[in-house]
């Protein structure tokens, strides 16, 4: 991949929008574009129902709202599914699947500096999905092992699609299930997951990339093999010495950091700016630089820029009493409260660009 990072912006599939071409528009506005996951407008938009498509045992259930997985029906869809592994149709997203995919690559793309995609990882598939006794599918060995190779493969085909539109196509595994492995209740722990990872990211195509918001630990994400790390760091308020080092031997070693440093809830980007961000991101780097010798404006080029999360329900919204109560952009009467927070995060995101590109002296 010949990206250059230098303080471009990208940000989070998941976006509020009902509009297709209005959330196109807005992805389309940032330095490397990708495409929308909209479950507003379908529930084949969905994270978990998009990367379900052609998986064996699985039903998707649109009124409900509900991926659902029968270990029977899993058995029985084995043979046929193992009979189209060299079929790449098989792991294609269809437009049945995502009408907002297949409109953003009919788009004119190879002018960005890049493109991205997205696809939910096997361990928050694992998690998320259970069988008809409401256990989740990680714990079925037979199952897993066939999850890590499907999406490792959706990914790939992704990649490929994407890749045609734009050289410099990558495509990030969102994977909020990493952060629940440290959980004593998971049943399933970081030292599996690690062991799980490894192997699932050396077989994907392109650069490695790897998207979380919440639960984050660094030096388990960066120790996994991947090439770029998307990540909230908005919630992290200081950089710990051990995070700081993990960062600084990443970059040393070529790794490219997504800072999620725009909140997208009304209370924190209500109290934000984006001269305020650039305090904060600037000094998470300082803390990089120092722990690790790793000079700050290397550090500032190998970083892209990302609002913290996506923004389907307004948690700045809870408690307050009326919409008056939060500050937000200027609307559009057509906008939900949460698309103008987007709007407003992806302003704030481009003016952060600048300022840290002109601070850091880069193109």
């Amino acid at each position: 991949m010949k990206l250059y990072a230098g303080c471009k912006t990208t940000a989070m599939g998941i976006m509020p929008h009902t509009d297709i071409d209005r959330a196109i528009k807005l992805a389309l506005s940032l330095d490397i574009p990708f495409w929308p996951q909209l479950p507003n407008v379908s529930f084949y938009e969905d994270m978990y129902a998009q990367s379900s498509q052609n998986f064996p045992g699985i039903s998707v259930d649109t009124e409900n709202k509900r991926v659902a997985f029968n270990a029977a029906r899993f058995e029985e869809e084995l043979v046929s599914y193992s009979q189209k592994l060299g079929d790449v149709e098989t792991f294609t997203m269809s437009r049945d699947y995502s009408a907002v995919y297949h409109r953003f690559l009919s788009k004119e793309l190879n002018d960005y500096p890049a493109i991205r995609g997205q696809l939910t990882g096997p361990v928050s598939f694992g998690f998320k999905i259970v069988d008809e006794n409401a256990k989740p599918i990680i714990y079925n060995e037979e199952v897993k092992t066939l999850l890590f190779d499907f999406i490792q493969r959706k990914v790939n085909v992704q990649y490929q699609e994407l890749r045609r539109r734009n050289e410099n196509a990558f495509v990030w595994v969102d994977e909020p299930g990493l952060g629940w492995v440290f959980s004593s209740l998971s049943g399933y722990n970081d030292i599996q997951a690690r062991g799980d990872y490894r192997d699932f990211i050396k077989g994907l195509e392109g650069p490695r990339a790897l998207h979380l918001c919440a639960n984050v630990n660094l030096p388990f994400l960066l120790e996994l093999g991947v090439s770029i790390l998307s990540f909230d760091a908005y919630q992290l308020g200081v950089m710990p010495r051990e995070y700081a080092s993990a960062v600084g031997g990443f970059v040393r070693n070529g790794g490219i950091m997504c800072w999620g440093i725009v909140p997208t809830d009304s209370t924190n980007l209500g109290r934000e700016t984006p001269q305020s961000l650039s305090i904060l991101l600037s000094n998470y780097w300082l803390a990089v630089s120092h722990t690790s010798g790793v000079a700050i404006n290397q550090v500032a080029a190998q970083s892209l820029l990302a609002p913290a999360r996506c923004c389907l329900k307004n948690i700045g919204q809870v408690g307050a009493a009326n919409e008056s109560a939060c500050v937000i952009a200027e609307r559009d009467p057509a906008s939900t409260i949460e698309e103008s927070l987007v709007d407003k995060a992806f302003a704030y995101l481009r003016e952060l660009s600048q300022i840290l590109r002109d601070k850091y002296d880069m193109e």
